[in-house]
């Protein structure tokens, strides 16, 4: 199979040779090159390559008009993160195209691949960005001034990539040109390890978003400061870690803070600031807010305790989206005639679904009738940003560790490849249907 030769080409670009991790950042050397990877593959293919003016790259068989149906993921990574999250969706994509040309596929409209920027948010700190900004859903301006952690913005990278920063906006005409977006993934979870099904489909994104909370405290001597003199930052930050843990725990929630900086972080002097974000994830917008509101005001509690300031803002929130469900129910169906085992677990009636990396302790996700899992997630992609505005879904590749956003982060070839023939199957389907009604 062709994704074979493509992983194994891909699988070095931003590769760390001591983690085996990957540093794909937007912009920057290792998504550069894996950006000229895509464009290389699909004009192999034949496919007509264009940037857009947000810096996404759309590849289209067929000349671009409306009516296209539409797959792909993207290929920025976190830091230091795992092989399969995004690229996995981008590989799956052009294998997909080589099986459907095998088959002797000739699409009577278009079929279009995209590849997102910066949709982990790893550089610029705002998740999903190149579709937000094709979506409307985040100002041209603020993107622009956004910055990583050189003080680099947005637009100075940008623009030495070759892109002009003042075209970026919403694309409405390039959303009004898709039918339907299809993107594979990795599951970020084991749900289906548990069952014996290589793909699943998805149900609904939970609403989820980033908080960032800045403790100003006093710089001073570590030695010579009494402790009742100090005003150090790192106390209520220490103590809103901890909050946000056991809230997340009281709300049956996620909440995670994972990065920090800390001024001017030297060993033998108290700080006078703590950068840090929160990333908060639960089953419904009001058990989210709680949560949030509940870190909000510890960290204040916290902060007012040890003579510190605080200030929490949000930097993205992205709320409940469940995908369409006759899409869903149709790439089931459709997933469904490949299915080794017609009878995946069901959960008992009443009981919610909980998000696929929360069967690691237990518990199953529903199924349809051809006993395709059915998961929701508490990841954000790409694909919960257009289903706005598009009929979308989402396939998703087994896990067999569950570990995702980690240099663990895995998935067997021969899943992969069921992954690969469960995308065109669905892509063959989705083309075969008249225009307007792929999620009917």
């Amino acid at each position: 199979m062709s994704f074979d030769r493509m992983w194994a080409d891909l699988a070095p670009v931003g590769r760390d040779a001591d983690s085996g991790g990957y540093h794909r950042y937007t912009w920057a050397g290792a998504d550069t090159d894996a950006r000229a990877w895509f464009t290389g593959e699909a004009a192999a293919r034949g496919l007509d390559v264009r940037t857009d003016r947000n810096g996404n790259l759309w590849a289209w068989w067929g000349a671009p008009g409306p009516g296209a149906v539409a797959t792909g993921s993207h290929l920025d990574s976190v830091p230091d993160g795992g092989a399969f999250d995004g690229p996995l969706g981008v590989a799956s994509a052009l294998a997909a195209v080589d099986e459907l040309r095998a088959r002797g596929v000739r699409p009577a409209r278009p079929l279009v691949l995209a590849v997102f920027v910066e949709e982990e948010g790893g550089r610029f700190g705002v998740p999903c960005l190149g579709s937000r900004l094709t979506a409307g859903e985040i100002s041209p301006e603020r993107a622009r001034g956004l910055t990583d952690a050189d003080g680099v913005t947005w637009a100075e990278a940008m623009e030495g990539a070759g892109h002009d920063p003042d075209l970026m906006g919403p694309d409405p005409d390039t959303l009004a040109l898709l039918d339907v977006f299809v993107e594979l993934h990795v599951e970020q979870g084991r749900a289906l390890e548990d069952t014996v099904h290589p793909v699943g489909v998805a149900s609904a994104i939970w609403p989820h978003g980033r908080w960032r909370m800045d403790f100003t405290g006093r710089a001073d001597h570590a030695g010579t400061t009494r402790l009742a003199d100090r005003n150090d930052p790192m106390l209520p930050f220490a103590h809103t870690v901890l909050a946000a843990r056991a809230l997340a725990e009281e709300h049956d929630a996620r909440a995670t803070v994972a990065r920090s900086v800390i001024v001017p972080n030297g060993t033998n002097a108290i700080p006078s600031l703590v950068n840090a974000w929160l990333d908060a994830r639960a089953d419904s917008e009001d058990t989210l807010m709680a949560v949030v509101e509940g870190v909000r005001a510890r960290a204040e509690a916290a902060a007012r305790e040890h003579g510190v300031g605080v200030a929490m803002t949000a930097e993205s929130l992205t709320p409940l989206v469940s995908f369409t469900h006759g899409l869903r129910d149709r790439l089931a169906a459709v997933v469904g005639t490949r299915a080794p085992d017609a009878r995946g677990p069901v959960l008992p009636t009443g009981r919610p679904p909980s998000p696929e990396g929360a069967s690691r302790g237990g518990g199953f996700p529903p199924s349809t009738a051809t006993g395709v899992p059915i998961l929701p997630t508490g990841a954000g992609h790409d694909a919960g940003v257009l289903a706005a505005h598009v009929p979308t879904a989402m396939l998703y590749v087994r896990n067999p560790t569950g570990v995702s956003h980690s240099p663990q982060e895995w998935a067997r070839p021969d899943d992969c490849h069921a992954g690969v023939l469960a995308l065109a199957d669905v892509l063959q389907d989705l083309l075969a249907r008249p225009v307007g009604e792929a999620a009917s």
